[in-house]
């Protein structure tokens, strides 16, 4: 298939043509990342914009139950939702279960949703080093709503916040207290915390753990892109769907505000930005994988274990060869 013709039918909302799109720029090989290339500057033209939510929090916090409650709520208010799942890759053997849609029952057999599970091959962050041009695809297809869930990750990982246009972290009940609330890292990124399983035994806990997160929030600095209010703690329940009214509705206004005042445009220019250096790094690292590289790593490397060259001057020699190249 013809990149003009799968890019026609990703604009005609074809799911299959956007599963194939998807593995294409997922492909490592140099001729499908030409294709994918091309794909996504045809792609581009059409202008299509979703509103990117990224969701993170640590495992078995309840994301998967979560993101199948509030997809349902969004397909039930004529929204049309994709889902993207970021996997973890084994250390050992490389492979990842890549079991999200088994778990989204509900949601993979509604015609207004679509989930893609994807491996993050060892890449850190929290998602797949593909995710943002996966995002653009589901965009040109035509989806209002573009869910991003990471891996299950700690405080630093916050690349998910570069591809989203809100960023929500879900926490469970008793999670932590005030002074958790004020790390920096991942808690300074979240435009929503949802204290999640607020529901049953475990609701008094959760009711402890928003008004801890919600004294927190008011001690961190204030962001521009913020209106009065934001970031906020809210509390919700996937397994009962209580609460999901609630946060789509302050996500809306968070969204409208900042369209209305020059936020969301600068912020989608600043990851364009962002993931444009990304690429120049990647590339630049990609260039040690030669067979040159490699044979020179190996001369370099011995003799910075066997003590006639220290670390920083091995490196100095190997970055001038690398410019000579």
């Amino acid at each position: 298939m013809t990149t003009d013709t799968l890019s026609d039918r990703i604009l005609k909302g074809e799911r299959r043509a956007l599963a194939r799109a998807i593995t294409l720029v997922e492909s490592q090989r140099a001729d499908h990342r030409a294709e994918a290339a091309s794909l996504l500057d045809q792609l581009r033209k059409s202008g299509r914009q979703a509103v990117r939510i990224g969701l993170s929090g640590t495992p078995g916090v309840g994301k998967s139950t979560f993101i199948e409650s509030f997809g349902m709520f969004l397909t039930g208010q004529g929204l049309r939702v994709a889902v993207l799942a970021v996997d973890p890759s084994s250390a050992r053997s490389g492979g990842s279960i890549l079991g999200d849609k088994t778990r989204m029952d509900r949601l993979s057999r509604d015609p207004n949703a679509f989930i893609r599970p994807s491996p993050s091959q060892a890449h850190l962050g929290g998602v797949a080093r593909r995710t943002r041009e996966a995002v653009s695809l589901c965009e040109a297809a035509g989806f209002d709503v573009v869910l991003i869930e990471t891996v299950g990750v700690g405080q630093s990982e916050t690349v998910v916040a570069e591809i989203s246009d809100l960023f929500l972290l879900l926490l469970a009940p008793a999670g932590g207290d005030e002074l958790q609330g004020v790390k920096r890292g991942i808690m300074e990124m979240a435009d929503l915390i949802l204290v999640n399983k607020a529901d049953g035994d475990l609701r008094p806990a959760a009711t402890r753990t928003c008004a801890d997160y919600s004294g927190a929030l008011r001690l961190l600095r204030k962001r521009p892109q913020d209106p009065d209010g934001y970031p906020k703690a809210l509390m919700v329940s996937a397994l009962e769907e209580a609460g999901l009214t609630k946060a789509w509705e302050d996500m809306t206004s968070l969204v409208t505000w900042r369209r209305e005042n020059g936020f969301w445009d600068r912020r989608r220019a600043d990851q364009a930005r962002y993931w444009f250096e990304q690429e120049v790094r990647h590339a630049l690292l990609s260039r040690l994988e030669t067979s040159q590289a490699q044979a020179e790593l190996e001369r370099l490397g011995s003799g910075v274990a066997s003590g006639a060259l220290s670390p920083t001057t091995a490196a100095k020699q190997m970055l001038t060869k690398l410019a000579q190249a």
